[in-house]
C-alpha cells in the first residue's frame, strides 16, 4: 500500500528524453568543446578519461545540444552495466559539452523534481526494472516505450525535494571519502616508488642493494592441486587464483574452498608463512603476475595449479615481500615475458626464475615494509568506511524511495 499522498505512475509520465546529435567522427578536433558520448556516462557520474572534442564554433551552431552543470544524462544504448543504469549528473562548469546521439538529457515533466528523479533512476529497483524490460533485445535500447512498461511510487513534490536533499548529503559524504581514498592511494604509490627503488634511502642505510633473479633467491614451483575431490585422498583447503589476485597478504581464515589431494601432493604444495604466490596467467599482459604473501603457516592447505609459488632460500621481511613485486621494474619484465595469442597470456616457470629483483639488507627491508604496511592499513580502513557509507546509503534509498520511511516536510 502506498503512503498517503503518493501515487503509482509510469516513469514516462515524469521525464522526457532530449536526444543528442549525430556528430561525425570527422568533426573531431584536438581542442575545443567536449564531446559527451556513451563512453563518458557511467553509473552515477561523468568520466572524461576518454575525452574527444568538437570545434568551438559548434557551441553556437548546435547550442540546443549543449549540456552544462546540473544537467542529468543517460545512455540510451546498452544502458545497464554491472546491474546499474548508466546515468550521470554534470557536476562542474568544466563538464560543459555537446551531447552525442544515443545519449539523452533527462527533462522532468509535470512539475517533478530533477534531483529526485536522478536519485530514483540510480536506485537498484529502477535499474532492475529497466534490465527486465530490455531482456531479449539486442542491442538493448532505452526509450520512452520502455518507460511505459512498469510503475514507480512517486511522492508529492515537497517530499521529492526533501528526499533528494537527504540523499545528496549522503552523496557529498561518499564523495569526500572517495577523494580521501584517492589521496591515500596516491601517497602510497609515491611512497612505494621512492622506497622500493632505492631512490629514497631511510636514515642510517647506505649499503648498496643487491640484484638477483627470482631463481637465485628462492624456489619457483607450480603444478599445484586440482579443484576436485576424490575418495581416499586427504582433504585440504585451496589457495586459489583469486585469493592471490585480490589480496596483499593471505590469511588462513581467507581460504574456504575444500578439495582433496594425494599425501605427496599435500607435502609438495603446502603453504608456509612468507611464501609468495603469483598469478601466472591472465587475459591481458597488464594483469599477469600479481602477487600475495602467506601471512602465516596454514595447516591442511595447498596452492592451486593456477598459482606459482616462490619459497625463499634466504631471510626476507614478509611485509617487504608484499610490495616489492609491484615495482615498475618488475612489471616491465613481466610484460615482456608474458607469452600469448591475445586471448590468454602465460609466464613459464623458467621465465619467472629469470626475473631480476633489487633489494636491500634485511634491516632496511623491515623498515620499508613497516612503512608501506602502515600505509596499506590506512588505505584499507578508508575503503572499509567508504563501503559502509555506500551500503548505508543504499539501504536508506530503499526506505525513502518506497515511502517505507517518511520524511518531515516543513
Amino acid at each position: 500500500m502506498l503512503p498517503e499522498g503518493w501515487k503509482e505512475t509510469q516513469p514516462a509520465n515524469i521525464v522526457a528524453f532530449f536526444n543528442g546529435f549525430a556528430f561525425k567522427s570527422t568533426d573531431t578536433t584536438d581542442q575545443g568543446i567536449k564531446w559527451l558520448k556513451i563512453s563518458n556516462v557511467t553509473p552515477g557520474g561523468i568520466s572524461w578519461k576518454e575525452c574527444n572534442y568538437l570545434p568551438v564554433g559548434f557551441c553556437k551552431k548546435y547550442r540546443d545540444f549543449l549540456v552544462k552543470k546540473g544537467d542529468v544524462v543517460v545512455a540510451l544504448t546498452r544502458p545497464i552495466i554491472n546491474n546499474h543504469l548508466k546515468i550521470g549528473r554534470l557536476e562542474s562548469e568544466d563538464d560543459l559539452s555537446l551531447l552525442n546521439q544515443r545519449v539523452a538529457k533527462i527533462v522532468p515533466k509535470n512539475g517533478n523534481y530533477l534531483d529526485y528523479i536522478y536519485h530514483l533512476f540510480r536506485s537498484d529497483d529502477f535499474s532492475n526494472k529497466i534490465q527486465q524490460a530490455l531482456l531479449g533485445t539486442d542491442p538493448p535500447n532505452l526509450s520512452m516505450s520502455v518507460l511505459k512498461r512498469f510503475l514507480l511510487p512517486l511522492p508529492p513534490l515537497s517530499e521529492q525535494k526533501k528526499i533528494a536533499a537527504i540523499l545528496s548529503t549522503w552523496d557529498c559524504a561518499i564523495e569526500g571519502m572517495e577523494k580521501l581514498l584517492a589521496n591515500s592511494q596516491q601517497q602510497k604509490k609515491a611512497l612505494m616508488q621512492q622506497l622500493l627503488t632505492g631512490k629514497k634511502r631511510l636514515p642510517g642505510f647506505t649499503e648498496e642493494w643487491k640484484t638477483r633473479t627470482l631463481g637465485e633467491i628462492g624456489e619457483i614451483s607450480s603444478a599445484g592441486v586440482d579443484k576436485k575431490s576424490v575418495d581416499g585422498e586427504e582433504p585440504v583447503r585451496l589457495l586459489n587464483f583469486t585469493d592471490v589476485f585480490k589480496r596483499t597478504f593471505i590469511y588462513s581464515d581467507d581460504l574456504h574452498q575444500w578439495v582433496t589431494a594425494p599425501s605427496r601432493k599435500v607435502q609438495k604444495c603446502n603453504v608456509k608463512k612468507g611464501d609468495v604466490f603469483f598469478t601466472p596467467s591472465s587475459e591481458t599482459r597488464n594483469d599477469i603476475a600479481f602477487s600475495a604473501v602467506a601471512a602465516e603457516n596454514m595447516q591442511s592447505c595447498c596452492y592451486s595449479y593456477h598459482v606459482v609459488r616462490l619459497r625463499f632460500k634466504e631471510k626476507w621481511d614478509d611485509a617487504f615481500k608484499a610490495f616489492i613485486f609491484s615495482t615498475m621494474s618488475f612489471r616491465k619484465q613481466v610484460y615482456k615475458l608474458a607469452d600469448g595469442s591475445g586471448q590468454r597470456y602465460v609466464i613459464s616457470q623458467d621465465d619467472f626464475r629469470s626475473i631480476e629483483i633489487s633489494y636491500p639488507s634485511l634491516d632496511e627491508q623491515r623498515q620499508i615494509g613497516a612503512l608501506l604496511h602502515t600505509a596499506e592499513n590506512e588505505m584499507t580502513a578508508i575503503e572499509s568506511d567508504l563501503l559502509r557509507l555506500r551500503q548505508e546509503k543504499k539501504a536508506l534509498m530503499q526506505q525513502l524511495l518506497t515511502g517505507k520511511c517518511r520524511v518531515k516536510v516543513n
